[in-house]
This record gives structure tokens, sequence and C-alpha cells, in this order.
């Protein structure tokens, strides 16, 4: 700009210099008629004294014009001159500010990258202490199993001391056998207590871990992986759940077991379907799981949604689907089993990252006549409850709701039967949903578990079993 003002600046003056040559040569020419024109009328001193003086006035008055034009043209280009170094100064400044910011961005930058380092420290930490406590956990479970097993074999001593006088030897077994007992529930609780000073300790790096993730993925505009399980809420229990081949054949068994306890009691120890006949029902199969030294009997199991169970208040009373893949054994069928004794209810979940958790229940069921209402009171498990205890929960489905709550009808907007009280809990017997689906409304009408004060857990298989237990056990 400067140079283009100069330029400007110098065309002009070589204008004004032009015009006053011109007019220095048109005052000449005149002169010099005026002075022939007077030849013959005055003496030559006389003409040249005259010439002199016009040429004089007519030169003065050239030069004052000029002085005129140069003044403008000093003037106007000392004010381009000062809008110039106006523009610069403002240029300048913004040039500074522009370098403060850069200066900043860059200390970020190397604040990110600090904090991403102790992200990732804290991740291997917390994985080593995860690893720790499930090695724990396994050990406590094994104990746990010898313990179950020592009780049991000290039951049956217990009986027959009641009947038999007991010799010294058996004395002092049982005495050994108590202090067997107590030295073990000592252990367990201490690793109890180890674990549950773990889970405070993870539970404070998981929160620190999150908001370090939250920054850093809001500065990268990176997406937030959704609907799993975090490893804060553990107790992470080794869970099996097989996808069992169809073409499986039915286990047939000697006589008329109750149900699968009473069959791995028998001596039977393959997981497998087999027949069993409660009392007072007719026979009837059921896919029995063998595991933690017994045997479970399965009401649900979800692996791969290839089972609708959008289903209707009948099929869900009689039972539908394949036992050696997914299927509802049925409500009158569950009935008829626990209405023989007291049961467990387990619930197995597993989400889309693969973890896995569980939760046990002290339950019952009730019959027809009070629509299969469910009651429940949480025994142990590694995750949040989702179901309210002690409450009359009724079974309902999209053709049956039994229970409209707030005059919003559960299972028709959820979809699938299930003990409703709250419509966002949890229903396990949604529409099969992965998290690549869109839409919250088509989620919520999905397989998940909602604690109340929780978050959100979108499922990938579930497994729903029931066994008889002597509730003393559990305290």
């Amino acid at each position: 700009i400067l140079n283009n003002r100069k330029a400007s600046g110098a065309e002009n003056m070589k204008t004004v210099l032009v015009f006053l040559f011109i007019a220095l040569l048109a005052l000449s020419a005149r002169a010099e008629k005026d002075y022939s024109s007077f030849d013959s009328a005055a003496s030559p001193e006389t003409k040249s004294r005259f010439a002199m003086l016009d040429d004089v006035r007519i030169l003065a008055n050239g030069l004052l014009q000029l002085g005129h034009g140069l003044k403008d043209f000093v003037h106007k280009t000392k004010g381009q001159m000062n809008d110039i170094f106006q523009k610069l100064y403002i240029f300048d400044k913004s040039f500074y500010e522009l370098s403060l910011q850069t200066s900043e961005i860059k200390e970020e930058e190397e604040q990110l990258r600090q904090t991403t380092a102790r992200l990732q420290i804290n991740n291997e930490e917390i994985k080593n202490l995860s690893q720790e406590m499930n090695s724990k956990i396994e050990d406590l479970i094994q104990n746990k199993i010898q313990l179950q097993e020592q009780v049991w074999g000290l039951e049956d001593k217990v009986t027959k001391l009641a009947i038999i006088q007991p010799s010294a030897q058996e004395t002092k077994e049982i005495s050994s056998l108590k202090a067997f007992v107590e030295e073990q529930d000592n252990h367990i609780k201490q690793l109890l207590k180890i674990v549950e000073d773990q889970h405070v300790q993870l539970d404070r790096q998981h929160n620190q871990i999150m908001e370090l993730e939250h920054k850093l993925n809001h500065i990268e505009l990176q997406e937030l992986a959704e609907n799993s399980f975090t490893e804060e809420l553990t107790e992470p229990e080794a869970i099996s759940f097989p996808v069992h081949n169809t073409t499986a054949v039915t286990n047939k068994s000697d006589g008329a077991a109750p149900d699968c306890t009473a069959l791995y009691n028998s001596g039977i120890r393959s997981s497998g379907v087999y027949t069993i006949k409660p009392n007072g029902s007719e026979p009837f199969s059921v896919y029995c799981e063998m595991k933690f030294g017994s045997s479970w009997t399965v009401i649900q199991n979800r692996v791969d949604g290839s089972l609708d169970f959008n289903q209707t208040w009948d099929a869900y009373s009689n039972g539908f689907g394949d036992l050696n893949g997914e299927f509802w054994l049925g409500l009158n069928k569950s009935y008829s089993i626990t209405k023989q004794g007291d049961y467990i209810l387990r619930i197995e979940l597993q989400d889309w990252k693969e973890n896995k958790r569980y939760v046990e229940y002290a339950f019952s069921l009730g019959g027809p006549e009070t629509n299969y209402t469910l009651q429940l009171s949480r025994v142990s498990g590694s995750i949040p409850n989702a179901l309210p205890e002690q409450t009359e929960l009724r079974f309902s489905t999209p053709d049956r709701d039994v229970d409209v709550i707030y005059h919003f009808n559960c299972p028709e907007n959820y979809l699938g039967g299930w003990w409703h009280s709250e419509c966002e809990e949890t229903n396990l017997n949604g529409k099969y949903v992965t998290p690549r689906s869109r839409g919250r409304l088509d989620r919520r009408k999905g397989l998940y578990w909602k604690p109340k004060k929780g978050r959100y857990y979108l499922l990938k298989s579930t497994k729903i079993m029931i066994h008889p237990t002597d509730l003393k056990s559990f305290d």
C-alpha cells in the first residue's frame, strides 16, 4: 500500500511540473508578442523594463500556484501515510494476539499429552488390580464350595449323631470340622474385606479416569462407547454362557426327579435337556446346567436374538423356544417347580464388551390366580439391583397388562413379557438390540438392565436359573 501511495504521489508531482513548464512557455510566448507590439511606441529600455516586470509577475504567480499544489500534495500524502501507519499498528496488534493464542494452544496440547500418559498408567493399574481381584474371587469361590461340601458332610454326621451316640473319635472329628469351618469363615471374611477395599480404590480411580476420558474425548471429538458394564461394579465371577447345539439329544433319567438338583444328587453331572416331574405336575423337559457343585434349572436363556420374545400371555404361560438354544420355560412349569420348597433365583448377564455379572435373589412365585406374582429379596451379586425388593410384581405381556403403572402400558411400549414395576427398571425379555441400533426409543425396547440410580446396560446375553437351597447358608 505504501509503495502504491508513493507511486501515485510521484505521478501527481510530474503532472504539476509539466503543467508549470507549459505555463512558463505560454507566458514567454505572450511576452514576446507584447514586446513586438510595443516596439513602435516605446523605447527599447521601456519595453525591456515592462516585459521583465510582467514576466516576473507571471513567474511569481506560477510559483505561487505550484506552492499551493505542492502544499496540497504534501498534506494528502501525510494523511495517507498516517492511515498506513494506523493499519500497520492494527496488523501488528492482531499478529501479537494470534501468537499468544498459538502459545496457549501448544500449552494445552502438552497438558493433554501428559493427561493421556497418566490415563494409560491408571488403566494399567486398574487392569492389574482387576486381575488380582479376579484371582482372589476365584479362591473365595473354591473355598466356598469346599466349605459347602464340608457343611453338607457335617449335616449328615449330625443327623447320624441324633440317632446314634457318637464315639470319641467322631466327637473329635466334629470338633475338628467345626474349627475348620470357623477358620474358613474367618478367611472368607478377610477376603471379602480385601475385595471391598479394592472396590473402593477401583471406584475412586475409575471416577478419575472417567473424568479424564471425558475431557480427552471432548477435545479430540471422539464418540464414547456405550452400554457396557464398567469395571468398578464388580465382584466379577467366571460365568459361562454356552451356546448349545440345537441337535443335542434329550437325556432320560431313571425315575421321576422333581428338578435338576435332584438329578445331580442322583449322580448326573452333564449339562443338557432332561425330563423332570415336580410334585403334583405332569412330566416335562427342562435344561439343567451343572455348575458350582450342583445343578440349576434354567427358565430363560438368550444368546443371539434368534427367537422373538414379543409373545402373548398364553405363550409366556406355557413356554416357547428350543431348550438347546433360546427359550422361555413357561410360568406354569416354573411355578410347579418352585412351589415344592424354597428356591434361589439367579440372573446372569453379559454385555457387548463380554463383561459378565450376576445377581441372586431369594424369591417366591405365585400361581396363575395371582398372575404369577414375583417377590424378591437380594442375596448376593456383582451388579446394582434393578428389581424392587419386598414388592409384589405381577407378570404382564403386550396383550394382557394386569397392572398399568401411571396409565402407561409397559409391555406394549417396551416389548416382551416381564414383571414390570416401573417401566425403565429392567427388561430381560425385550427386543434383541445391538449397540449399533440408532435411537433412544429403539434401545429402550431392547434387552437391558437399568438400576433405579445407575446407568443403562444394553445386554448381549442373559440366563435365569433356579436352585433349591437352605436360606440359612446365605446368612
